[in-house]
């Protein structure tokens, strides 16, 4: 059920997010009179379709091969490689006789529907359920294999990173990746220490799944009333440090702890107030006690709806700052960023096990975002390598000739395939270890 339940999320995310790119195009081009020959959702590869209609001159569909989708702009070299089209006299409605300056905006119509869509995402929920994170300030990391490797330590508290001082605990990892941090002060115990981050370990950081967990304190917040320790003697405010004299200092440390002591009675070293107590407890077959947690503290920040627009924008503005920071690793191969490129498999383990409208919009917000950064890109084959040329014929009066354009096509639809067997491969790699 759950992998059910990822992959609708999967492909419904990128459906909705390739029409909506798709659309831009559309839009601008019809909008000077271009004519557009085919708009398909995923591809009709070898002229086969799962469904396809006409309207308004245009073929629409639903290819059968779920890898994209595209918008075929008659008189334009783009993915399809038409090039007969290209053998006929020019026509008044083809994408290659129209000014430069109305071409720039039918490329640039994807993009900037991505971005539309992704402020408009965000502003949603800034309005429906507000900004809400948990903060760095007070709370203690639980550190992974690769993070002890680099020097941090469960129960460190992160004050700064460099001269930064992080406010969400959630955006940790990436902050220490983004801000090419050096350094890290941490609060360990009653000291205050310094790790220097080896630069050469930002491939293996954006790769971690989890660098930094929130260290959770093993405290009781109330027990099951049919549970079998509800005559326990456990109360609300309870913090369990021990059982059976192995230390639990956090909830993490527990749970493996307890499946070993399953179908048991247990003694449970309980901590209230200032004194250390001794509590039998019960343990069932699955290595739970039947007590609820305390949970972690969560800033919300609510917004109204005049509100929640500039909040939107900044998230926005954020989201896509970040991103092009980690695309400006991929240049560095020092850092083994490259490991970290995923394709659709990456990003279904993104989505959560359940439907959850939140998690799916900030998503989708996010993919939205990407798509467009990628898209922008200056290679042939994606919009930023149409722009470009559009661009240089802006500014020089010059038109790239219609050869020059299909070899640079050629070379970037070459690169464009490379990019995605690396993302393949990265991902099955992952998979397997």
């Amino acid at each position: 059920m759950v992998i059910f339940i990822k992959t609708l999320q999967v492909i419904l995310a990128l459906s909705v997010l390739i029409i909506i790119h798709e659309f831009g195009h559309f839009l601008w081009a019809r909008a000077f009179g271009i004519r557009v020959e085919k708009f398909y959702l995923f591809f009709d590869v070898g002229g086969k379709a799962l469904a396809r209609w006409h309207w308004g001159g245009t073929e629409f569909g639903i290819g059968w091969l779920p890898f994209g989708g595209y918008c075929k702009i008659a008189g334009m070299v783009d993915e399809s490689m038409d090039l007969d089209q290209l053998k006929r006299d020019p026509q008044p409605w083809e994408f290659r006789t129209h000014p430069a300056w109305q071409r720039l905006l039918v490329m640039a119509g994807g993009v900037i529907n991505n971005f539309i869509f992704a402020i408009l995402a965000f502003i949603a929920i800034m309005g429906i359920w507000g900004d809400s994170y948990i903060p760095n300030r007070g709370n203690k990391v639980y550190v992974d294999e690769l993070a002890y490797d680099l020097g941090f330590r469960t129960g460190d508290e992160i004050l700064r990173l460099d001269d930064y001082v992080p406010e969400n605990f959630g955006m940790l990892q990436a902050d220490l990746v983004r801000r090419n941090v050096t350094k890290a002060t941490v609060l360990r115990g009653a000291d205050t220490l310094d790790i220097y981050i080896d630069q050469a370990r930002i491939g293996d950081i954006l790769s971690d799944a989890l660098l930094f967990d929130l260290a959770i304190p093993f405290v009781v917040d109330s027990v099951a009333a049919d549970g079998l320790n509800a005559g326990s003697g456990l109360r609300r405010g309870d913090r369990i440090v021990a059982f059976d004299g192995q230390e639990v200092a956090y909830l993490q440390d527990a749970r493996p702890l307890l499946e070993t002591l399953n179908s048991r009675e247990v003694a449970a070293s309980v901590v209230r107030g200032t004194d250390t107590l001794g509590l039998p407890v019960r343990v069932d077959s699955t290595g739970r006690i039947g007590v609820y947690m305390r949970a972690p503290e969560v800033t919300v920040r609510h917004y109204n709806l005049l509100e929640a627009i500039p909040a939107g924008w900044r998230e926005a503005g954020r989201s896509i700052s970040g991103y092009l920071d980690d695309l400006s690793l991929l240049a560095r191969p020092s850092t083994g960023a490259y490991k970290s490129v995923g394709s659709f498999i990456a990003i279904g383990q993104v989505f959560p096990d359940t439907w959850d409208w939140y998690r799916f919009l900030y998503i989708l917000a996010l993919l939205s975002i990407m798509l467009g950064v990628m898209n922008l890109l200056p290679i042939p084959g994606l919009d930023g390598g149409h722009i470009l040329f559009t661009l240089y014929e802006i500014l020089t009066g010059r038109k790239p000739g219609e050869k020059f354009l299909v070899v640079a096509q050629t070379i970037g639809m070459i690169l464009i395939l490379a990019l995605m067997f690396l993302a393949f491969g990265n991902d099955i790699a992952r998979l397997i270890h």
